[in-house]
């Protein structure tokens, strides 16, 4: 145990690193990256108010990435700083806002965080500055949570205005003429965390800002941008696509950087014949465990809101055996309800909690406080991501610690075999689609609701004619003809920003409502509808809190999941049917091709799986009805030569586990983003194919950007499988034991000849 390292001593985490590495009795991956020392620039034009206040804090002088970011932005020049996690970036557009009001109290900014937590943190850290620069700078956050009297205030005293993207959608745009004052003087918007900002999420924005033109046009301003992300491929690219706007790229960070130590552990193999390895979801309860129970604040990050509640509980009954207070640790996932996570976050800045288990929603830089631990529960599916993740841990300097555990995925287990490839990985690409088709509708309806539109009119770079005839036709519009073309007034009695979510393509979500006392019916979460049908059908398990539910009904009309609280030994894993119909190909190149996709998903089976041992404990039927989805897909055409190969079906699902895996390395996304599966004959394509599916309606880029690194997608799962020790195949690399049958085998054979390009 951990505590056996320590004498007399406070454990710190030289400690846990040592604890680790002789966990698995094979010394594990560990990197020291060193100190790196600070590199500075000049105040430039700021205000000497600014500059005196900064002193006064004890900064004499800028990093030179803030240093550049400030003369850009003062210059009126759009830019975007992509520079390393707890560099200083919040000055880089404080600055320049706080010197704009003070020149002229008129002067408006807007900041956009993509949750509330930041939204709260910024204004703490706007307040302070502004006290020690004598200014009279008004700062407000305008969200759900916003009482009345701040809100109007924010609309007529607000120097700046924090907020994030759902407000913006359905509390400020909508309400423009409310806020003419202050779009009129709006000189800055300010849009952190700018990496979050991409798939669904980010397509969303993109036309949010085409909005936000609109009205800014509407009332004679044009604000500059300031945005900020941490490290992706595309930093300018990216922020091009959100904004509309040409970008000056800040990326060289004059930050210093404290001594981090990282561990990639793999947890050891317990049976030579199958290869089977601990489960790291108990090495991590086990890491994690240890380190609260020496004293050592830790967070926790894992992949999925299952995990954190299994993770969770076995933290939790680990403290308890060990005499420890169990409660010391919390978990914090989407789901929870809004008052539940910012308490869990006060808790963490006060010290009142030492841990939390969390999916990557607190990867963000919301101060929760100095933890001594970071433990990632396998790959978090980015390198953006992972460095993130990393970096919760010691963000208020002296040497650090993560310890990533790898996962049986075969992505875990070749980066535990390479981590040289996870430290010079680079980072990937952030991909939207401000144009599908059911997210530009939508906005183009919020715009029209928001300002007229006139024939010809441009939203963001696109023509929308199309579309606002299609709106005049149903009724939503009304068109007035016009000596120029005419103009489309909104005519529906709905309210269309309301509807909207910005976090899926359609708006629908189920409520899920615990009723273990039929008389107080109680609210305690929410599900996308597109992952419902696998994870709430009626007698699924359901975790939340680190309580286990089964779910007594569904209703599939209203949208109504309840939930009755029972002490469960296992949890439920679902699986779908999929049918694939191609309606439209993009392009094809060799044994790939891209294009639309019908897919119609049929619930059908779940698994009971034992808490404790992971042992399938029984069966049942899902009896929900099937879902369509328009999308886009990337195929990967086995040759014609492999037909009615007895090797091929084998081969194949071998190849589609890998894929399943890959993909996230080259497309920055959540695992759930995609769908992978495999046909061995395919009615179309007359040929067996992997199919990588968009599983967003009408998705967002990311099929595309598959057949983009077709090759390099097909090469990375080909080096999974070869880094993998076993001789014929495993759980690790194709997904079953091979046994006596060379699968790993079958798998490469098929995969290098996809690459040769064989037909």
């Amino acid at each position: 145990m951990l505590e056996n390292y320590f004498a007399k001593k406070k454990p710190g985490v030289e400690d846990i690193v040592r604890y680790v590495s002789e966990l698995g009795g094979r010394r594990p991956a560990i990197k020291r990256f060193p100190a790196k020392t600070a590199v500075f620039g000049s105040f430039g034009d700021l205000d000497h108010r600014i500059v005196n206040a900064l002193k006064r804090r004890g900064v004499e002088a800028l990093y030179s990435h803030q240093s550049e970011a400030v003369a850009c932005a003062l210059a009126r020049r759009d830019c975007v700083i992509a520079t390393p996690t707890a560099s200083g970036k919040t000055l880089c557009y404080n600055l320049p806002v706080l010197h704009a009001v003070l020149q002229n109290p008129s002067a408006r900014a807007l900041y956009l965080f993509p949750t509330k937590a930041l939204a709260q943190d910024q204004l703490a850290e706007l307040g302070e500055l502004s006290s020690f620069s004598d200014g009279k700078i008004h700062g407000f956050v305008y969200d759900g949570d916003t009482e009345p009297v701040k809100r109007r205030l924010a609309r007529t005293e607000g120097h700046v205005v924090i907020t994030n993207p759902d407000m913006l959608n359905s509390g400020i745009l909508p309400h423009h003429t409310k806020w003419s004052d202050y779009f009129q003087n709006l000189q800055y918007i300010v849009v952190d965390e700018l990496h979050t900002y991409r798939g669904i999420f980010g397509s969303h924005l993109a036309n949010l800002f085409c909005r936000l033109a609109r009205i800014c046009e509407f009332y004679g301003s044009r604000p500059t941008f300031i945005c900020c992300s941490a490290t992706i491929a595309n930093p300018a690219e990216h922020a091009e696509a959100l904004t509309g706007r040409k970008m000056e790229l800040i990326t060289e960070s004059g930050a210093p950087l404290s001594e981090k130590e990282l561990v990639i552990y793999n947890p050891p193999v317990i049976d030579r014949n199958t290869g089977m390895r601990r489960s790291s979801l108990f090495e991590t309860a086990k890491i994690a465990t240890e380190a609260l129970a020496s004293g050592i604040s830790t967070i926790v990050f894992t992949r999925s809101r299952l995990n954190v509640e299994l993770l969770l509980t076995l933290i939790r009954g680990g403290l308890a055996k060990r005499g420890a207070d169990p409660m010391m640790i919390m978990g914090y996932r989407g789901g929870y309800l809004p008052k539940e996570r910012r308490k869990i976050e006060a808790d963490l800045r006060s010290g009142a909690l030492k841990g939390v288990v969390s999916t990557n929603a607190l990867e963000l830089g919301i101060d929760i406080g100095s933890l001594g631990l970071a433990v990632l529960h396998g790959y978090p599916g980015s390198i953006a991501s992972a460095w993130q993740q990393i970096g919760r841990a010691g963000r208020r300097g002296g040497l650090s610690a993560a310890v990533m555990v790898a996962s049986a995925d075969p992505l875990d287990q070749f980066l535990a075999s390479r981590p040289e490839w996870f430290y010079g990985a680079p980072a990937e690409k952030a991909r939207i689609d401000p144009y599908n088709p059911y997210i530009q509708v939508s906005h183009v309806k919020c715009s029209a609701f928001e300002l007229p539109f006139a024939s010809g009119e441009k939203f963001g770079v696109q023509n929308v004619d199309e579309i606002l005839e299609y709106l005049a036709d149903h009724g939503v519009l009304h068109k007035v003809s016009e000596a120029d073309g005419g103009r489309y007034y909104w005519q529906d009695d709905s309210y269309p920003a309301s509807e909207l979510s910005l976090r899926s393509a359609t708006s629908e979500n189920y409520t899920i409502t615990d009723i273990t006392i039929p008389q107080k019916p109680k609210v305690i979460g929410t599900m996308d509808r597109r992952s419902a049908p696998t994870l709430i059908f009626p007698d699924a398990i359901y975790f939340h809190g680190g309580r286990s539910y089964i779910v007594e009904s569904l209703d599939t009309e209203k949208m109504q999941c309840f939930i009755r609280e029972i002490d469960a030994e296992y949890y439920t894993d679902g699986d779908a049917a999929l049918r694939i119909n191609i309606t439209d190909d993009f392009e094809t190149q060799g044994n790939y091709g891209w294009g639309e996709v019908l897919v119609t998903e049929t619930p059908t089976i779940f698994k009971k799986i034992k808490l404790a041992t992971h042992e399938n404990a029984g069966f049942g039927q899902i009896n929900l009805p099937e879902e369509q989805m328009h999308t886009t897909a990337c195929w990967i055409m086995t040759p014609e030569s492999r037909a009615g190969d007895a090797e091929l079906k084998v081969a194949m699902e071998g190849l589609e586990h890998l894929l399943r895996n890959a993909a996230p390395l080259f497309l920055m996304c959540d695992r759930g983003d995609i769908l992978v599966t495999s046909r061995l004959k395919d009615l179309q394509l007359r040929r067996a194919a992997i199919y990588v599916i968009d599983n967003i309606p009408g998705g967002v880029g990311l099929a595309e950007g598959a057949f983009e690194v077709k090759d390099e997608l097909v090469r990375a799962a080909l080096g999974m499988l070869n880094a993998c020790p076993c001789k014929t195949g495993c759980p690790a690399c194709v997904g079953v034991f091979g046994g006596e049958y060379d699968v790993k085998g079958a798998v490469r054979a098929l995969a290098e000849e996809i690459l040769r390009g064989r037909k």
